[in-house]
């Protein structure tokens, strides 16, 4: 009867676009786009899929406005009078966490360069870049590289992360990576045998931003003087 009763409260909630795109993350983050039916949709908001129909006209739109929400969020939520470095790191950070917490949400940016989520990123980054002092014929170039950096790097991390069940899984993961690293044929392999105890005992979030560090110094020093 609980169960029953709780069931009749839910389709009494007005359905909205925005219930409904929030219904959709739960669910993305919970089983991946593969698991993002509007059969599935439908029964967790106790609905069926015409009423969705009508706020949304299929998966794509779907997929787009969950990503929107979520981008808008981290975008809007970033730093107000830091400088353009730091603006741009802590962008960079927080879509790192973003893509981290959703890992769904990098394929997204990826697959939809002319969506409205990935110009939001995009147009944060580009006002940046200006800030610097960067020259217009390089700013694009510029732009696009921290851009690209940014949803390769924090894409490959979800990924690399949600494949793995805990932190055990990860250390083992790495130690044995680099426990193979240390072994390669010191003539073919002298670099990656070098840094194998440092693959081992690398933190993912930092080393991504020493990345966009270096991305950002090479972009100070080749517009310098």
């Amino acid at each position: 009867m609980a169960t029953r009763a709780r069931r009749t409260e839910r389709r009494e909630e007005p359905l909205s676009r925005e219930r409904i795109v929030e219904a959709a993350i739960g669910i993305l983050d919970a089983v991946g786009e593969g698991g993002l039916t509007f059969r599935v949709l439908a029964e967790r908001l106790a609905t069926g899929p015409g009423a969705i129909y009508w706020h949304v006209s299929g998966k794509e739109e779907l997929l787009g406005a969950a990503t929107e929400v979520v981008v808008t969020a981290t975008v809007l939520g970033g730093a107000g009078g830091a400088s353009p470095q730091e603006v741009i790191r802590d962008l960079a950070l927080r879509l790192f966490d973003a893509i981290d917490a959703h890992p769904w949400i990098g394929g997204q940016l990826a697959r939809s360069p002319g969506q409205s989520p990935t110009l939001q990123v995009f147009e944060r980054l580009g006002r940046q870049v200006q800030a610097l002092g960067v020259p217009r014929p390089a700013r694009f170039t510029a732009a696009s590289t921290l851009l690209s950096y940014i949803l390769g790097v924090a894409g490959q991390n979800a990924a690399n992360a949600h494949g793995q069940e805990s932190e055990k899984d990860r250390t083992e993961f790495l130690d044995g990576v680099s426990a193979a690293w240390a072994n390669l044929d010191p003539d073919a392999y002298p670099f990656t045998r070098d840094v194998a105890e440092q693959l081992r005992d690398h933190d993912d979030r930092a080393e991504f931003l020493a990345g966009i560090d270096l991305v950002l110094a090479g972009i100070a020093a080749s517009h310098a003087g």
